[in-house]
């Protein structure tokens, strides 16, 4: 659990780098229907948890530098007994002061009256345009009110400025606390993909697998911090497969990938293991090519080196070894710069994590790739994908989808792998399916 001092050491420092003239307006996210008077189960937007580890709906956060009367002003539902029956125990604007460090806190109810006069006087406003149009209207409106009252001397605001510059860049850097929720999200994750692999066997549906890694997930705490994919033979070459629905093959492998959220906090994770507790000789070829790439990349994970390199590095050894094994014609080098890999691996090697699962921050800073430093967490997954009816290949190595990803965490001394107990090397796999089947 993340200390309140935690949120409220984030909110300053914001504050600082925002500037005393400036306004920050972060609002919690809000429900979402599945269907009909049915929700979805309600998950915070991870800005204004990242600022306040509120958990509820119908809430907005402002954050006003220098206001004299408080920098950290509250919106919330109040307590409402008869609404609490049927839907659970509110905070309540009075309780909500000392319980996450604000300074004040009103009912959401007021917003209208309130918050105009925060914007007011105030040269900047900090929003994220974009991602939720009813309140993008609804602050264009606030900031519209203050404009319209200029010849009786009220100070609009000159600019509005993309929140994500400064947030996201915070956010980049995990903490401590952070850390240690990761490294849980990565520990049960670890647990989720061994109970897979213990329910794996031909026959089975992917479904069953599925229930398997919620069933873990939920067990302890978790929920699932993305859909997972479950994909048996040439369904594992659809990067983003969601069916999974499929009965699975004798001979087929079977690729997952299913990470579990922790505090808010993500793990992503992929394995790819056989259906049927063996490895092919073509199957095992292309893993054992797609293992070399991912530890080659997974060294690259180190202070003052730029994000791509682990691309790159990956991208190289696949590239190598395709060529080697046939399926790639020519040179390495000429496939390399003329992206004949891209058939067979079309995705990027890794992305940031943490609150979200493609986490927030630049990848760039102008036009060179962004070093790495101390308390970044990323992903590296590099793949290779055989498509069922891939002409260019012969028959062998058709409908093999394999990837293998891990989370890892940049630290003074290298790459630190938070998932490193969930084993990917293919003899150990065989030996895990042989003991727990």
């Amino acid at each position: 659990m993340i200390a309140i001092a935690e949120f409220a050491k984030r909110r300053q420092q914001l504050m600082r780098m925002i500037g005393r003239q400036a306004i920050a307006i972060i609002p919690a996210a809000p429900e979402r229907f599945r269907n009909s008077d049915a929700h979805y189960r309600y998950r915070q937007d991870s800005d204004f948890h990242y600022l306040t580890g509120f958990a509820e709906h119908e809430a907005v956060l402002a954050l006003v530098p220098g206001r004299a009367h408080g920098e950290v002003i509250l919106f919330c539902r109040e307590r409402d007994p008869d609404r609490e029956r049927w839907d659970g125990v509110r905070l309540g604007t009075e309780a909500a002061v000392a319980a996450l460090a604000v300074d004040d806190a009103f009912p959401i109810s007021d917003i209208d009256d309130i918050l105009p006069g925060l914007i007011e006087g105030r040269e900047r406003v900090y929003y994220h345009f974009g991602r939720e149009t009813d309140f993008d209207l609804k602050l264009i409106g606030w900031v519209n009110r203050v404009r319209a009252q200029v010849r009786q001397g009220a100070r609009p605001p000159h600019e509005l400025v993309a929140l994500g510059h400064v947030l996201h860049d915070m956010r980049l850097y995990k903490s401590k606390a952070e850390i240690k929720a990761m490294k849980r999200a990565a520990s049960i994750t670890v647990d989720a993909h061994l109970r897979a692999i213990a329910a794996t066997r031909p026959g089975q549906n992917e479904a069953a697998i599925e229930a398997e890694l919620q069933h873990t997930f939920r067990c302890q705490q978790a929920v699932a911090a993305y859909e997972p994919i479950v994909g048996g033979g040439g369904n594992a070459c659809v990067l983003h497969y969601r069916a999974n629905a499929a009965l699975l093959k004798d001979g087929d492998l079977l690729l997952v990938d299913a990470g579990a959220e922790f505090e808010c906090y993500a793990a992503d994770v992929t394995r790819t293991w056989p259906i049927n507790g063996r490895y092919s000789a073509e199957q095992r070829a292309l893993y054992e090519l797609v293992l070399a790439a991912q530890l080659a990349a997974i060294e690259q994970a180190r202070p003052g080196v730029p994000f791509i390199t682990m691309h790159h590095t990956a991208v190289r050894v696949l590239t190598e070894g395709l060529c080697r094994l046939g399926l790639l014609t020519g040179s390495a080098e000429s496939q390399i710069q003329a992206s004949g890999y891209q058939r067979f691996y079309m995705h990027k090697t890794g992305h940031w994590l943490g609150l979200d699962v493609h986490d927030v921050g630049d990848y760039r800073i102008g036009e060179d790739s962004r070093e790495l430093e101390v308390g970044m967490v990323l992903t590296v997954e590099p793949g290779l994908y055989i498509a069922v009816d891939e002409a260019s290949v012969e028959p062998r190595w058709r409908g093999i989808g394999i990837r293998i990803e891990d989370d890892v965490l940049v630290t003074r001394s290298g790459p630190e792998v938070l998932s490193a107990r969930l084993p990917k090397d293919p003899d150990e796999i065989e030996a895990l399916m042989r003991t727990i089947g």
